[in-house]
């Protein structure tokens, strides 16, 4: 018995304490984080991804993103820049991380049963995403030239590279890529018309060094000359065109998913949480904002989970320090 007691001593020693967790490190979660400790709340930030910033630095760092207040136009890259700059100090970071328990004792939070907290930011975006892949069969030689991701457009440089996809995604990676010296872009859709913005098309198309092939799907793919050798097939057609490259950038989009938070008691509705004007979900405590949080009225841009992210950690101050004195506007903290 005495011993039981010491190990559960021992557990009650070694869980970490804070006042707030966010759950999530991608704009609005960093965000978050600044502003939180800007109040003098302790934060635990939490991010399954084994690197902060979330979408904007890996699905379109070289977007260039018009919505961002004080900014005229900010790239995804220098945006997550901006914010890690921010939060690096103020919060505590628990990378490659996915929350799987929270368990509520009494007035607080036991999250994994290593973290203690008294409230909880739920930031996950559209929730965790993977890529769609490239929809042939390929051995581990071939897939070690496919890539659903760009962080250093500079590796390509001096290649043929096919960019397969119609959307922003494809449009920027190819205009990125074509900046690049000796680079050939073949950007490739199976549809006639792109998702993305038409205005980056165009300036693709002028581009010497770019050629775009529509509507193509690809149909087989192998290594010959140590090349890429992708049989494209135009619809309607019967014949294969073949295609050269040295790597591939596919860009076919994400499959996003949230689900988890159901584990965690929160109600899920379409893929989104329900929220109070005060940016609370269903349990006292638990807070969603950014995308992932739903609300009449909500408008999906980043700007606005920023407001968010400082509505629910308002909330949270009045709820953990009712007898405090709320300083509301930042020029007078």
């Amino acid at each position: 018995m005495l011993k039981l007691l010491y190990q559960r001593l021992e557990e009650v020693l070694k869980i970490k304490k804070f006042d707030t967790a966010i759950i999530g490190a991608g704009p609005i979660g960093l965000f978050c984080a600044s502003f939180a400790h800007l109040h003098g709340l302790k934060t635990v930030t939490f991010e399954a991804l084994k690197e902060i910033g979330g979408q904007p630095k890996l699905l379109y760092p070289f977007k260039e993103i018009f919505d961002i207040p004080v900014f005229g136009k900010i790239s995804g890259r220098e945006l997550t820049d901006h914010l890690v700059d921010s939060a690096k100090d103020k919060t505590t970071f628990q990378l490659n991380h996915r929350v799987t328990s929270i368990e509520k004792n009494d007035q607080e939070f036991i999250i994994d049963n290593d973290f203690q907290v008294k409230s909880i930011i739920i930031a996950t975006g559209t929730g965790s995403f993977s890529p769609k892949k490239f929809p042939l069969k390929m051995d581990e030689t071939i897939e070690k030239r496919v890539h659903y991701f760009v962080k250093d457009p500079s590796h390509f440089a001096e290649k043929s590279i096919g960019v397969f996809g119609g959307g922003d995604s494809a449009l920027d990676w190819a205009l990125e890529l074509a900046k690049q010296p000796g680079t050939k872009i073949n950007l490739i859709h199976r549809r006639a018309d792109f998702r993305g913005l038409e205005s980056t098309l165009q300036e693709l198309k002028y581009l010497k060094n770019v050629q775009v092939l529509t509507p193509y799907l690809p149909k087989t793919i192998a290594i010959r000359n140590n090349q890429l050798d992708i049989g494209l097939k135009q619809v309607g057609q019967t014949e294969l065109l073949q295609k050269q490259f040295d790597q591939i950038i596919v860009a076919y989009g994400f499959r996003a998913n949230n689900s988890i938070v159901r584990k965690w008691g929160v109600d899920l509705e379409d893929g989104h949480i329900k929220v109070s004007r005060e940016m609370e979900t269903n349990i006292p405590g638990i807070y969603a904002i950014g995308d992932v949080a739903a609300y009449p009225g909500k408008v999906p841009v980043i700007g606005l989970g920023f407001g968010e992210a400082q509505i629910a950690v308002t909330a949270i101050m009045r709820a953990l320090f009712p007898e405090k004195t709320l300083t509301i506007h930042s020029t007078s903290i």
